[in-house]
């Protein structure tokens, strides 16, 4: 999971923590976040990986179908999450500028240029209104947060925003700029983050919960391998409408609100497991930002040049394989090595871009007041603590064969 808009500082707890896990203090990354962070890039990761596998593997495309039927509205849930306190300060701004814009602007040029050598076409357009494979998050990302404030203004921001999901659904003819049926398809998740509070999190780690999660998650997989023979895993891209799939453009009146109960269901069952205590893994979380934009470039180059052709790779042993060297090589990005090299463009500082904070001197004290873009958590309750970075999180665009 790229890194969000705020630094996860542990709230109090509703509930006792693990027994034998440390404690965390107030000011430092809470473990929970950032080992949900990394499992989801994994997912992520593999469930790219996957793709080429599902076409001759009913085991494949039942493990595809179950995992791409909640990563991605668990990636932008917890964005919608660590976004909460997003109110257009300037600092915040400019924090959304380095993290989400530029990193879009740096990575999507790379992409284009990427294709054009390793496909011979060097007509290939770069269009930053049509991005490419991974890329569209981060349009959505921006999109997400700069509306936030209205979210947060409305009484009951989820069934609205899952009525322009709805809507977006059966309008075939809503077009692909920025990728606009994935922004609307996956905003309620991310409005539904911004509802979210600490202790909802809490009640996902009774026991009960727990159990139950896992009968869930196992019946997702087998009903998964019912359907695997027939059923179209892009009903869960939210690449287009519901016409792009055969089915009459009001289906979408009835498929958008399952697909969206469905999600959440098994997001909510993902995070139960999620471990709370820290992990061997727990610090690559901050990295999931380089994880998720560089892993594009080794899915599409094996792709490319057709590693899937070996045949040993459709058998069990090589989609375990797969897997293996799937989880390994995202892993490997989300390092502290690879950060050190490419934080420049992933998360650079920039203070030479912008303006100074304005400073004032109140008559006879000789103080100056709060840079504009502070980080004071806003007022009102359950308001996320204060950010000290806002990275993008982490799935194709329009033009990708594969989400």
């Amino acid at each position: 999971m790229p890194e969000d808009v705020a630094q996860h500082s542990r709230p109090a707890p509703a509930a006792p923590p693990e027994r034998g896990g440390p404690s965390v203090g107030r000011g430092s990354r809470d473990p929970y976040f950032d080992n949900a962070k990394y499992l989801t890039i994994v997912l992520v990761a593999c469930g790219h990986a996957w793709e080429p596998l599902t076409y001759g593997s009913r085991a494949a495309t039942a493990a595809y179908l179950t995992v791409y039927a909640f990563h991605m509205p668990a990636f932008a849930l917890i964005s919608g999450y660590f976004s909460r306190s997003f109110d257009m300060a300037p600092g915040r701004l400019r924090r959304l500028l380095t993290g989400v814009v530029l990193p879009y602007v740096v990575f999507e040029t790379a992409y284009t240029l990427f294709y054009r050598w390793a496909q011979d076409d060097p007509g290939y357009p770069l269009s930053l209104l049509d991005p490419w494979y991974v890329m569209w998050f981060l349009v959505a990302l921006f999109v997400w947060r700069v509306t936030t404030p209205v979210w947060l203004a409305l009484r009951h921001p989820v069934p609205v925003a899952l009525g322009l999901a709805t809507l977006a659904a059966v309008s075939p003819d809503l077009g692909g700029d920025i990728s606009i049926q994935r922004v609307l398809g996956f905003l309620p998740f991310f409005v539904l983050g911004l509802t979210l509070r600490p202790e909802h999190f809490e009640r996902l780690r009774t026991r009960r919960v727990r159990l139950g999660a896992l009968v869930v998650g196992v019946g997702a997989l087998v009903a998964a391998y019912g359907v695997a023979p027939w059923f179209d895993a892009g009903w869960f891209y939210h690449r287009g409408s519901v016409t792009g799939q055969g089915a009459s453009r009001w289906a979408g009146l009835l498929t958008t609100p399952a697909l969206f109960g469905l999600a959440v269901l098994l997001t909510a069952c993902f995070l139960a497991w999620v471990p709370r205590r820290r992990l061997w893994f727990t610090a690559l979380g901050a990295g999931t930002m380089y994880g998720y934009l560089l892993h594009g470039f080794v899915i599409k180059w094996a792709r490319f040049r057709d590693w899937y052709a070996a045949g040993w790779l459709h058998t069990p042993l090589g989609e375990l394989a797969v897997t293996a060297v799937a989880v390994a090589g995202i892993t490997l990005l989300c390092t502290s090595p690879v950060r050190a090299v490419l934080r420049c463009v992933v998360e650079p500082r920039m203070e030479w871009a912008f303006k100074r904070p304005a400073t004032a001197e109140p008559s006879g004290a000789g103080a100056t007041t709060a840079p504009a873009g502070s980080t004071t958590a806003p007022s009102g309750a359950g308001a996320a603590s204060a950010p000290s970075s806002e990275r993008a999180t982490a799935s194709t665009a329009s033009r990708a064969p594969e989400s």
